[in-house]
């Protein structure tokens, strides 16, 4: 993959901060005319640079307003294991991230709810009906210090 340029890292800064920016708007913003710089939006695009545009939606503003992060230990490590755990968590609407871990847990999760009774609920009836899990380990948010999804680019 060839090396990001100046311009290219600019236009990156910028559609992550608003991906609705239109393209002359861009274009003013990195020095360009309206062609080159679609030119690049798009390459960037087939590239897989920029892999999708989407609305970032306030948890809150839906009543979501508790996060749990999840402390996952398998019981065991096996490849059939974790494939299983990763499938069965993927279709879960209340989970938004989960990484596979190194140390002492295996998986880490980011969940939100809308209250503890629904955190409860989301324990109990999926959760903790999965085959092999050692131990699930809850931590509260209480507040939301930094959140981004913009990479430095």
């Amino acid at each position: 993959m060839p090396e990001l340029d100046a311009i290219d890292r600019k236009i990156l800064a910028l559609l992550q901060n608003d991906s609705r920016l239109t393209m002359q708007e861009i274009a003013d913003k990195v020095g360009l005319s309206v062609s080159p710089c679609h030119r690049r939006v798009k390459l960037l695009e087939e590239r897989g640079v920029i892999s999708r545009y989407i609305a970032t939606v306030d948890q809150k503003a839906l009543g979501l307003h508790v996060s749990v992060f999840i402390s996952i230990k398998l019981a065991r490590q096996k490849e059939e294991d974790l494939n299983r755990f990763a499938r069965a968590i993927s279709k879960w609407d209340e989970v938004l991230e989960c990484y596979l871990m190194t140390g002492n847990r295996d998986y880490l999760l980011r969940v939100v709810a809308a209250d503890l009774a629904s955190y409860e609920t989301f324990l109990k009836t999926k959760l903790t009906r999965l085959d092999g899990i050692a131990s699930i380990e809850s931590s509260f948010a209480l507040s939301q210090v930094k959140y981004s999804i913009a990479l430095p680019v």
